[in-house]
């Protein structure tokens, strides 16, 4: 009875959709269905038909079992998949390895033939020693097994370079990739391109694909000093929130807090993906639904009546573009509803999604340079000026007066800029948003960067690599104190100034890696596969831009640096850092962890100056400087762990 009342339902639907004309503006029939209907049911999809099924059938529980066997072969795949991917990843750490062990042992090799040499040259002055013939031969043997171990490190790290170029091969050859119908596993797309859904950890720049090599050749990027390098900064420079922005930024704010989107999307429950569109659906309705009302209550008493979201898309993209404008300008804001808001965006992309909803959620986010382009105005970026128009003053100890002509010195660039380039096209408003925006980015570097050249700085001054002092060793052992790996010395300050390097241009470059974070998150022909990492359900996405970015930064380090220690490997779409979401708030958290160690390294000698903190600070370590180059070391061991 109930399949046949079902029929009827839709047999009169299709009846009347034909009689009447098609001039008349009807509501969106698959979205209605898809939030009338029972989530039990399953979300009806655009040219699908719902047929209700008794759980008691026979069809049903057929396909009930079929359901069963597909995901299970689904799923099968999807982890051979990921540990083919662990496995390329474990055999380039290996070859890495292996090629500084080789390192390592011709380099012992060498100490060991010059050791030879002047033990050998020592031995001519004392011909009378009895133990000389025992010294050389035992020299000359030390020397030969020193040679054989050589040969054989260098044989190993070349077997395996050649396991992983081999490895490389046979991987582009073969088709690992997930079947385009998965359901539960991974969210699809129509394009077939779900080549892209299943991440794994980039290849160093010197293992990098023809392709990527061919679509990326630019250098790495320059210094910020320099007006030539404003006009490619301001590509990745979002504008400054006006008021009416801010307003819908409380707005989004306030529906993100009580949403609890990711909790009732991201789950494995699902029996079907009809039913996982149908959530997604009904939360992102609601959440739309609710800020058209908290703006306007009649215009959002219409659309909760009618449905129809395409006449308020424009305000929705807006109430969408200012959060994620804001996040970028201000990381440690919005820490917990900036992930529902970018996983919302991410199954709004969706085909399915968009064709029920009639519009895009998601538009480019508006920068620096697409407003001055938009008027015409791109030529203020080449100015001298601006950099003394944007440039952050900082008081540093220095005197008043000094300080003072900075801030004046300042405001009389920013006059003269626009005085020269404000017009009809360009009003003066627009062009002070632009370099008030270009001195939040310089405000985001002074506490975001400046922390991490401020630690290299003092690594470089209260170390050195060739020279230990008593009691002030970097040196680390694998399960000592927490260490879980093994350096001597001269490694750890190596391996503790490349990390620090790495940081560094990570966090100078951090508002273009944050854009192409979030082209590669919102992609629509970049999907995501819900996976069990280990750490929790996560959603496992590929981000080919940040790791085309990784690596030229990564290739600047190394060259910059001369040498590098350990594995060079890009995590990205893996285990460790399932999606580019995750890499943004990974190496957000280095500023936070070091400006509090800078700040106080930086504070001690003033602190001192009081005369009990000081008889305590020298009857503890000895001297100021010797309490800075142990509060140094403590945190130099574990922070480059």
């Amino acid at each position: 009875m109930v399949l046949n009342c079902t029929y009827l339902h839709e047999l009169c639907r299709l009846i009347s959709s034909c009689v009447i004309p098609e001039m008349v503006s009807l509501p969106n029939p698959g979205l209605n269905d898809a939030l009338d209907s029972q989530e039990q049911t399953g979300a009806l999809l655009p040219g699908r038909q719902h047929v209700a099924l008794d759980s008691e059938d026979q069809q049903a529980a057929g396909s009930h079992e079929y359901y069963e066997e597909h995901m299970a072969r689904l799923t099968a795949e999807g982890e051979a998949v990921d540990y083919s991917r662990r496995l390329t990843v474990a055999q380039e750490q290996l070859a890495e390895y292996a090629a500084q062990k080789e390192e390592d042992a011709a380099g012992y090799l060498q100490q060991a033939q010059s050791l030879e040499r002047l033990l050998t040259s020592w031995l001519m002055t004392n011909d009378n020693s009895p133990a000389r013939a025992q010294l050389q031969a035992a020299s000359h043997d030390l020397c030969q097994r020193l040679a054989e171990e050589a040969g054989e490190a260098k044989s190993f790290a070349a077997q395996q370079k050649a396991d992983v170029e081999s490895a490389k091969r046979t991987s582009s050859q073969a088709d690992l990739a997930p079947m385009q119908d998965e359901e539960d596993v991974k969210r699809p797309r129509e394009d077939g391109q779900n080549g892209h859904a299943n991440g794994h950890a980039q290849e160093a720049p010197t293992a990098m694909s023809q392709e990527e090599e061919e679509h990326d050749n630019s250098q790495p990027i320059a210094s910020t000093s320099g007006s030539s390098n404003f006009l490619e900064r301001a590509k990745y420079i979002p504008l400054r929130l006006q008021l009416e922005e801010r307003r819908l930024l409380r707005l989004l704010e306030a529906a993100l807090s009580v949403s609890e989107y990711t909790d009732r999307v991201d789950v494995l429950s699902w029996k079907s993906k009809t039913s996982r569109i149908h959530t997604q659906i009904k939360d992102i309705c609601a959440i739309l639904c609710g800020l058209v009302v908290a703006q306007d209550y009649k215009k959002g008493q219409q659309l909760v009546r009618d449905r129809n979201f395409q006449d308020n898309a424009e305000f929705f993209q807006n109430c969408f573009e200012a959060g994620r404008r804001f996040k970028i300008m201000n990381p440690d804001k919005m820490r917990s509803e900036y992930g529902k808001l970018v996983y919302l965006l991410m199954d709004s992309s969706d085909d399915h999604v968009q064709n029920l909803l009639e519009f895009k959620c998601v538009r480019p986010l508006r920068t620096v340079y697409t407003l001055l382009e938009e008027c015409n105005g791109l030529a203020v970026l080449q100015d001298p000026l601006v950099e003394a128009a944007t440039a952050e003053i900082v008081a540093g100890g220095r005197p008043r007066p000094e300080i003072q002509r900075d801030i004046r010195r300042k405001e009389k660039a920013r006059e003269a800029l626009v005085q020269r380039y404000s017009s009809k096209r360009l009003p003066e408003e627009s062009l002070l948003q632009c370099l008030y925006s270009i001195s939040d980015n310089n405000s985001f570097l002074l506490f975001n960067r400046d922390p991490v050249d401020r630690m290299i700085a003092y690594l470089q001054h209260y170390f050195q690599p060739n020279q230990v002092e008593q009691g002030f060793s970097l040196g680390i052992s694998g399960g000592f104190e927490g260490a879980r790996l093994t350096h001597n010395h001269q490694r750890q300050y190596n391996y503790a100034l490349q990390s620090l390097t790495l940081w560094r241009e990570i966090s100078h470059d951090m508002f273009k890696l944050w854009c192409l974070a979030e082209t590669d998150l919102l992609s629509e022909s970049n999907s995501y596969r819900l996976t069990n990492t280990g750490q929790g359900l996560n959603r496992v996405q590929q981000a080919p831009g940040v790791s085309r970015a990784m690596h030229n930064i990564l290739y600047k380090c190394q060259r910059q640096i001369g040498h590098w220690v350990g594995s060079s490997v890009i995590h990205l779409g893996d285990h460790n850092v399932p999606n580019a979401l995750m890499f943004i708030d990974k190496y957000t958290q280095v500023p936070r962890i070091l400006n509090p160690v800078v700040l106080v390294v930086d504070a001690l000698p003033d602190l001192c100056k009081d005369t009990q903190v000081r008889a305590y600070v020298e009857s503890s370590f000895g001297s100021v400087e010797q309490c800075r180059q142990a509060q140094l070391l403590r945190h130099l061991l574990c922070v480059c762990d």
